[in-house]
Order: C-alpha cells, then sequence, then structure tokens
C-alpha cells in the first residue's frame, strides 16, 4: 500500500497555480496579492481636521481658559467635501468639521467641546498646541510607498486601504474552480421520499462545502448513478474550465465501482495506508486533474482534508495552506490498527484531547461535532491516557 505522505505527494503535483488576475475589489477577498500594491497617492491626501470645532492660529489662544475665554468671529464654514481653497486669517476662526480641508495659515483645530459652537463669534475656553487635532497629509501612507506584498492576503482592512487609495481592482492569485461529483445509484437528492435501499446524498453537500471552506469556488455536477456511459456523460458536460475535479465513491474493490471502471485507463487507483480511506484515485482526465475518493461520508471528508485541502490552498497562494498541527495529550487510553495511519475525530480542549465517536467510516455525527482529527502512526497500535498525540485543528 502507498504511504499517506506517498499519495501527498501525488496529488499535490497535480496542482497548477491559475495566472494571476487583475479583480474588483468585491471579488478579491480572502485571496493572495500576485504583486506588490505601490500607493499611488499620499494619505491623507491633505492637511485635514481630526475634529469637529474650529481651525485656528494656536498663538491667538494661548491665554484662553475656562474662566477667560477668547472670542473669534467665524469668518467660514469648511464642512467634509469643500473643494476651494481657503485662507485663515490670524485673530478668526473657521468652523471645520471632521475630515475638511484645513484652510492656509491654520496651525490647529479647537474641539467643538472646548467652544460654545457659535457659527458667528465663538467663544473658546481652552488653549491649544500647535499641530493639535490636525491630520497631516501623508502622516499614515506616502505616495511611492509599497502598502501590501505580494503573497499577502486580502483581508477587509486592505480592502478598506486599496479603496482609500483609488484602486479599483487588485492583481491577485485567483481561486481555484472545482468540480464536485457524487456517485451512486442509492443516492436520492434530499426532500425526495426514500425507497427501500435508497439514501440522501451527503457527499456532494459536504465536499462543496469544504471547497467554498479552503477559498475556491465549486459546480456541483448531478449525481451519476453507477453506469459508466452516464458518468462519462455527466463528467464531460461539467469538466470544462475547471482546475480540479473531485469525485466520491465509486472506487472500491468491488462491482458497480462507477469511477474506477470509468477511468482505470486514465488514472491511477490506489490503496493508501490510512484509516478511514483507503482507496483512492488520482490522475489527469483530458489535462485536467482528477482526485476520486471513496464514498463513505467520513472516508471522503478526511481524505479531503488529508489531501486536498493544503495543496488547494497553496495554489492559490496562501502562506498557511494546512491546518495547524499540534501535539495534545490524551484523556483516555486508545488502540490503533497495525498498518495504518489512523485518523479519528477528536475533541480539543486546551492542551488536552478526547477521542469522539467510533472510527468506523460511516460515522458522520461525530466528526459533525469534532473539531480536531487525531493523527496516529502507523506502527502505534496503543496509546495511553496522557500520552502526547498528533492533532489536527479543524477549528
Amino acid at each position: 500500500m502507498r504511504t499517506v505522505e506517498e499519495h501527498q505527494s501525488v496529488v499535490a503535483g497535480l496542482f497548477k497555480t491559475r495566472a494571476p488576475q487583475q479583480l474588483p475589489l468585491a471579488r478579491t477577498l480572502g485571496l493572495a496579492l500576485a504583486a506588490d500594491v505601490v500607493a499611488p497617492l499620499s494619505l491623507p491626501g491633505f492637511d485635514n481636521s481630526a475634529m469637529d470645532g474650529y481651525a485656528v492660529v494656536a498663538s491667538d489662544l494661548a491665554d484662553a481658559t475656562d474662566t477667560h475665554p477668547v472670542r473669534l468671529p467665524v469668518a467660514e464654514d469648511i464642512p467634509a467635501g469643500r473643494t476651494d481653497p481657503l485662507t485663515l486669517k490670524p485673530g478668526t476662526a473657521h468652523r471645520i468639521m471632521t475630515g475638511a480641508p484645513l484652510p492656509t495659515g491654520a496651525t490647529a483645530v479647537v474641539p467643538v467641546e472646548s467652544t460654545d459652537g457659535a457659527t458667528d463669534t465663538v467663544t473658546i475656553r481652552a488653549s491649544v498646541r500647535p499641530g493639535q487635532h490636525i491630520r497631516t497629509a501623508g502622516e499614515d501612507v506616502t505616495a511611492g510607498t509599497t502598502v501590501l506584498q505580494a503573497g499577502q492576503l486580502v483581508t477587509p482592512a486592505a480592502l478598506g486601504l486599496a479603496a482609500a487609495l483609488g484602486l479599483p481592482d487588485l492583481l491577485v492569485v485567483p481561486p481555484q474552480r472545482v468540480l464536485v461529483m457524487s456517485t451512486g445509484t442509492e443516492l436520492v437528492a434530499p426532500g425526495i421520499p426514500l425507497l427501500p435501499g435508497q439514501i440522501y446524498e451527503s457527499n456532494a453537500v459536504m465536499l462543496a462545502a469544504a471547497v467554498r471552506d479552503a477559498g475556491a469556488e465549486v459546480t456541483v455536477a448531478p449525481m451519476s448513478a453507477d453506469d459508466v456511459d452516464t458518468f462519462r456523460t455527466t463528467l464531460a458536460a461539467h469538466a470544462a474550465d475547471v482546475d480540479l475535479i473531485v469525485t466520491t465513491g465509486g472506487v472500491s474493490a468491488g462491482a458497480y465501482e462507477v469511477v474506477k471502471d470509468a477511468l482505470a485507463d486514465q488514472i491511477e487507483f490506489v490503496k493508501v495506508a490510512m484509516q478511514p480511506g483507503m482507496p483512492q484515485g488520482s490522475g489527469m482526465v483530458d489535462g485536467t486533474p482528477i482526485v476520486t475518493l471513496p464514498g463513505n461520508p467520513v472516508s471522503a471528508l478526511v481524505s479531503f482534508e488529508v489531501f486536498i485541502r493544503g495543496p488547494l490552498r497553496a495554489a492559490m497562494g496562501h502562506p498557511l495552506p494546512d491546518r495547524p498541527r499540534r501535539a495534545a495529550f490524551l484523556t483516555e487510553d486508545l488502540t490503533s490498527p497495525r498498518g495504518k495511519r489512523q485518523f479519528r475525530r477528536g475533541v480539543l480542549i486546551g492542551d488536552t484531547v478526547s477521542s469522539y465517536g467510533p472510527p468506523a467510516s460511516h460515522h458522520l455525527r461525530w466528526l459533525a461535532s469534532a473539531n480536531c482529527l487525531l493523527e496516529i502512526d502507523e506502527d502505534v497500535t496503543e496509546l495511553a491516557a496522557g500520552a502526547p498525540v498528533p492533532v489536527w485543528d479543524l477549528r
């Protein structure tokens, strides 16, 4: 059997990063920048008021106090957005709003709270220092400086900065486009009454969500019955313009293994020394990478985590593509089959971890409430309570 590491290497080798694209800001959240962002202008672009108040010459208020206020005529009213140039004469004040351009000659802003708020002659009860309550041009960003670096993920704050700099779009690594296909004649869409022997399809919903959670785009193909021609037709109809195909089901050793029967002459099907998720397949179909996962739901999602999620995110330029991994201390004794890497559902609390639910691959309920995977090496058959064990943090 192939080791987990060997299959991880094979699958990772299938992924190709898409060429950088210039995308509108609204479509770049969570994507990786493909180039440095250099500020085309300074922020602020002009000296402006940091407060609602009055633009003044600071020396005019040197002696202003609560008991000996200074009264100044208000010569102008400057709301945010006023664009005509203004000059403040000594011995006068301009009423000014936060963000409004500072008039030439003003050396400080008095907060409205230190005044009577008048619009004709204002009474000012406090002095101010030169430069106080003024945002100077370029104090945040100087034009020509690198403000965001290639490889950095676009966050809401990064989007705010880009917009403030007047940038309508960003050069980013575009998301991978993934096609998810679920196979099985026994599968029925939720909402349709079940006949004896039928089950509701869950893998496509689950894996599509996992793809989106990883930051990629996803298309879900209609469910395919266990018929080779139907599967091939469905695959051909939906596989164009995607970067990866992920199938689930139809890869084991029994009869009616539709994925294996349809693609055996094109891709490689192997057994991986792991539990759950032993039957796996990977390769290229008409130039498009494909990873075929087993059909049991826990096997499918664990396989996605172990083999697909990391390289999928790496292909999109994520600086930290893998789940965080660390050691935690077991709260109980555990056994594991020799010769297989076991990934068990777990609950991680602080630096301790408990196995959660049976290890079998059909127990989806327990995976739905787990927050980590315990990784037990293939050479380990027993672990005592208190022993350290590697965990994949799914939170």
